[in-house]
């Protein structure tokens, strides 16, 4: 079994909470309050930030050029259609720009922001990596049952499945897991562990954060 799957069978129970969470079977089905939906796309904008400096921060580290491309290429889709669709669902759920732009944080939302800081501030490009492999795969692993998303969706439901589902985003998931996998038999018992770590923290907060946006 590879380091990544060996980690995400390690946490098996919150990974599985996660991905058959009420939040995202809701969401798929459309019954999902439009409020509840509004006010989780509001805290999930504010990771864009913190998002961005940790990929950029594994750009910089990658072992070569071409380790670095594809995390490159998929910073310019968060950065460019990921981040129209939040600006277009808010206008369509009827968030004003006050808030969006400077809402009252979660809890979970700042231990995020925080555990994404941190990984890009501890130049270890494994840590780096696991941040992000739970970050995507996750969303991977909810949205691919329910894609493509039922014909009558609004797209603010839609589109965040196929924003996380299909061809390109399994390859960016794959990409990432690779980088580990490569990784894992040079690294030291303590770097392990501090990968280990890192993957089960971020698990965690994945939980946390749909129980946070479904009890809203």
């Amino acid at each position: 079994m590879s380091a990544s799957d060996t980690m995400r069978a390690a946490n098996a129970a919150d990974w599985t909470a996660c991905t058959g969470h009420p939040f995202c079977l809701e969401l798929a089905a459309g019954t999902l309050p439009k409020s509840k939906m509004a006010a989780y796309l509001v805290q999930d904008y504010t990771f864009i930030d913190a998002f961005v400096r940790l990929a950029a921060s594994a750009i910089a580290h990658a072992p070569t050029l071409a380790d670095s491309v594809p995390l490159a290429q998929f910073l310019a889709v968060v950065t460019g259609p990921e981040n129209t669709y939040f600006l277009r669902s808010f206008e369509a759920l009827d968030v004003d720009e006050a808030t969006w732009r400077d809402p009252e944080l979660w809890p979970v939302t700042r231990d995020f922001q925080t555990a994404m800081r941190d990984a890009a501030k501890s130049g270890d490009y494994a840590q780096m990596i696991a941040v992000l492999i739970v970050a995507e795969w996750i969303y991977l692993s909810w949205a691919t049952p329910h894609n493509p998303p039922k014909p009558d969706l609004p797209f603010y439901y839609a589109e965040w499945i196929t924003l996380h589902a299909g061809e390109r985003f399994e390859g960016v998931v794959a990409y990432l897991r690779r980088q580990l996998d490569a990784l894992w038999p040079s690294l030291t018992e303590e770097q392990r562990a501090n990968v280990e770590a890192r993957f089960t923290h971020v698990v965690g907060l994945e939980k946390q954060f749909f129980d946070m946006a479904y009890a809203e």
